[in-house]
């Protein structure tokens, strides 16, 4: 019933006019309520990479890499079907609400995925993963730059997906304790599900309360909604998509968001695997040695872009775009190097360049998604960008595992993920944003 308390705050309501806090204040509060929500919407999936050896002892139909790389991509695929729909409901509907629910729902899955006992079970809990968080990222990078604009905007973006490397480093240590006896892989799923059900609750309050209409002024829906940019259109989701889809600087975007992903995806669901087998490593340091350190780079390298991003948008209208290929750029050695690398030592530093190259690009898609989309429709077109993202995503993960199953050279299938990578950077150099904040 929480999620659906009368007269809640609009999407777009940041009201700027608080007389107990700031509205830069207010901005940057968003983003750190906003930051553990991230954090546990990535450590659930990376337990599944860390975990996978306990997993597939403990449930032995599932059998084959083939078969887990559909455990992978059902999540993906379902979660990229539902994105856009997901990214049209935050458009339209209270962002706060579709956020808070979407933890709600997911953690409770979460929870329930500890006691799956047979692979159609593991994949239908990870499909109803997808279902209810295709939810959150849309929204939420849509309210925090609704939040943020201007000079802090890839910033506060890269804050908020430090979150999510955060998580996914957490998730790198869940193969020790899947490999404790007393404590096991349905143990970490229980309580990591738990704690997202019981932070759901103060946060759809604490954001309900920092966001609404303060009714002392007089504010209404209207005055908050020009303040953050502009009204909603009735926009149908056919002519949301016919719109986005007619500006060819969104298709360059959402190419370039794509074609790195693929290797991203198969850096985080399988590389605990690869050295693992590579290096004869147990199931605990394999999953830290294939997460901390490609994460921490990124958790780096989103700090270090949103600050290039916005220093250098102050100079020039495509300063993100600029950091953003320049990331792009460190994928081609470190996917190569990755690929042939001789000792563990050499992967780790491999992979560490990557991670930097990774957060330079995570952080600045969303603000350049801003400078060429109108701001009733940034969730939508996020959402549509992570449909075709993570549908190929997870073929790559299926393929990967395939390929592997076949005895397939690394360094041939990372090299290939390394020229799509390059592609990447002639595409992105492509976009020409027509301003630095698109009216409505």
């Amino acid at each position: 019933m929480m999620f659906w308390m009368k007269n809640p705050p609009s999407d777009h309501e940041y009201h700027q006019e608080s007389p107990d806090v700031s509205p830069s204040r207010i901005a940057w509060l968003v983003v750190a309520l906003l930051v553990p929500v991230a954090l546990l919407n990535y450590l659930d999936r990376q337990m599944l990479a860390a975990m996978k050896s306990s997993m597939m002892g403990d449930i032995p139909d599932i059998a084959t890499r083939a078969n887990w790389g559909i455990v992978l991509g059902s999540f993906k695929w379902v979660y990229a079907i539902l994105s856009p729909a997901g990214g049209y409901l935050a458009d339209r509907l209270s962002r706060i609400r579709v956020i808070t629910a979407s933890l709600f729902v997911w953690s409770a899955v979460t929870w329930t995925t500890g006691h799956v006992q047979s692979f159609p079970q593991l994949v239908a809990a990870r499909a109803l993963m997808g279902i209810s968080e295709a939810l959150y990222i849309p929204a939420a990078l849509a309210l925090v730059t609704s939040v943020h604009r201007g000079g802090t905007r890839s910033r506060a973006v890269g804050l908020h997906q430090i979150g999510i490397y955060a998580g996914i480093i957490l998730g790198g240590f869940s193969g020790y304790v899947a490999d404790n006896p007393s404590l096991g892989w349905r143990s970490a799923f229980e309580a990591c599900g738990l704690i997202g059900v019981v932070y759901s609750i103060p946060l759809y309050l604490i954001l309900t309360r920092l966001l609404s209409r303060d009714r002392r002024t007089g504010s209404n829906r209207r005055l908050i909604e020009r303040a953050n940019g502009g009204e909603n259109r009735v926009v149908s989701p056919l002519a949301a998509v016919l719109e986005l889809f007619g500006d060819f600087n969104y298709v360059l975007l959402v190419i370039y968001f794509t074609l790195p992903a693929l290797a991203g995806w198969i850096v985080k669901d399988w590389m605990p695997d690869i050295l693992k087998e590579q290096f004869a490593l147990g199931q605990g340091k394999a999953g830290l040695s294939a997460v901390f350190y490609v994460q921490f780079a990124s958790l780096v390298g989103v700090g270090a872009g949103g600050w290039l991003a916005d220093w250098w948008n102050k100079r020039s209208n495509r300063g993100d775009i600029y950091v953003s290929a320049l990331g792009m750029s460190f994928f081609l050695p470190a996917l190569f190097g990755v690929g042939t690398a001789g000792t563990l030592g050499v992967a780790i530093g491999f992979l560490i360049l990557f991670g930097i190259g990774w957060g330079f690009f995570d952080c600045n898609n969303m603000p350049i998604l801003c400078r060429i989309v109108k701001p009733d429709l940034r969730a939508t077109g996020y959402g549509l960008m992570n449909l075709v993202s993570i549908s190929c995503g997870g073929f790559a993960d299926w393929g990967f595992g395939a390929l592997r199953d076949r005895h397939v050279p690394l360094a041939w299938i990372f090299g290939v993920f390394a020229s799509f990578a390059i592609v990447s950077v002639g595409v992105v150099l492509m976009i020409r944003p027509r301003s630095k904040e698109l009216p409505i």
